[in-house]
């Protein structure tokens, strides 16, 4: 079965904008359907890293914000906070990187709410028909959202070939310790050289699984349940993530986790794609890279899988851009994300999402209809 995919390219004239263009294909994917009055609806997107600026501009979510309270729903944007220490390692942080970026009140007209809570460990246990997992960890505003709105910036990444919708939903709404289980096998390591037995992390620690020995935090690997609790707690950051998993059994897992942030939502989800600056790697770096191909357009469906299948395809049909990270492939048609990455099979995330039912790889392309003679 073929699911449809609104785009539009990036022509804009006097006759309509990108921001009206943008309300014409989230009204053809049927937002009147998905948003009732009254609903709590969940706009989820990336608020960017400092330093980054490829993430979405905050004048187009204010346009979804404002098309979602036209309908009578009651709109808020939300993200989760990192595995890793940084900037967004929990909510206090990320919200002020938030509004750094933008994504303050005054300009979106929403309220922000991270999906996980404070610390990133707000979140429920959801079962889901996986290969892999049977249950994933997902952020408990997502769950309790009654529709939800995912807006994703299209572009490469270095562990799953490439970041869009599926990756918006299965990492970026899981807790911190779902996104420990996507990406590790292994406990935490604390680096000995750093640790300054501080024992905040011992305090921490809900599982006994923590012990300082001979001025050192050491963690007991069979005690530990992976929550994540003590990297975030670590204001040294003197406790690494194991890096661990396969690429391609996290691109599997990633998948399970975006069926599970779907639990319930059955025609009251929203998928829209800026296939704008497509950068190399994740929006989670402090900084952004040169695009590897030209800017392509925005793309809406209600299908996830179907949505990132088209972006991907034209990305490929695209030309690569010389003198950036894409190294290889640069005509028309050749594979893009494995001309920056050859050794990640980035097909995997939408062979799997297929096949345990999260949407379709069959699409139809719609595009966007001028209103008139030109733009």
């Amino acid at each position: 079965m073929s699911s449809p995919v609104y785009f539009t390219d990036l022509r804009a004239g006097h006759r309509e904008n990108l921001h009206t263009q943008l309300l014409r294909l989230i009204d053809l994917a049927g937002i009147d359907q998905i948003i009732a009055s009254g609903d709590l609806t969940a706009i989820k997107l990336h608020f960017g890293e400092k330093g980054g600026h490829a993430y979405i501009r905050p004048t187009f979510v204010r346009r979804i914000v404002d098309r979602v309270r036209a309908r009578g729903g009651k709109p808020f944007l939300t993200d989760s906070c990192t595995l890793y220490p940084g900037e967004r390692k929990e909510a206090v942080s990320a919200l002020n990187c938030a509004i750094e970026n933008g994504f303050a009140f005054a300009v979106v007209n929403a309220p922000l709410i991270l999906c996980d809570g404070l610390r990133g460990h707000s979140a429920r246990r959801v079962p889901v028909p996986g290969e892999v997992l049977q249950a994933v960890d997902i952020g408990l505003e997502i769950l309790e959202a009654d529709s939800l709105i995912v807006l994703s910036h299209f572009k490469c990444h270095e562990l799953t070939g490439f970041g869009g919708a599926i990756k918006n939903l299965g990492m970026g709404c899981s807790s911190r310790s779902g996104k420990m289980e996507q990406h590790s096998t292994l406990a935490p390591q604390v680096a000995a050289k750093i640790c300054t037995a501080c024992a905040a992390c011992l305090r921490a620690c809900a599982h006994d699984a923590i012990q300082i020995e001979a001025g050192v935090a050491v963690i007991d690997a069979e005690r530990c349940v992976g929550c994540g609790r003590c990297i975030s707690i670590c204001e040294i950051q003197a406790i690494r993530i194991q890096w661990n998993e396969a690429s391609g059994q996290t691109m599997k897992k990633m998948a399970e986790y975006a069926l599970g942030a779907v639990s319930g939502k059955q025609g009251k989800q929203l998928y829209v794609n800026f296939v704008t600056q497509v950068s190399p790697a994740c929006d989670c770096y402090g900084h952004t890279d040169a695009a590897i191909v030209a800017d392509i357009g925005l793309a809406v469906s209600t299908d996830p899988v179907a949505l990132d299948q088209a972006c991907a395809d034209l990305v490929n049909q695209a030309r690569g851009l010389e003198q950036t990270a894409l190294t290889a492939n640069h005509a028309p048609g050749e594979d893009k994300f494995r001309g920056v990455y050859p050794q990640i099979d980035w097909e995997t995330t939408l062979k799997h999402a297929e096949k345990i039912g999260l949407g379709s790889r069959n699409y139809t392309l719609e595009p966007l209809k001028p209103l008139s003679k030109g733009w």
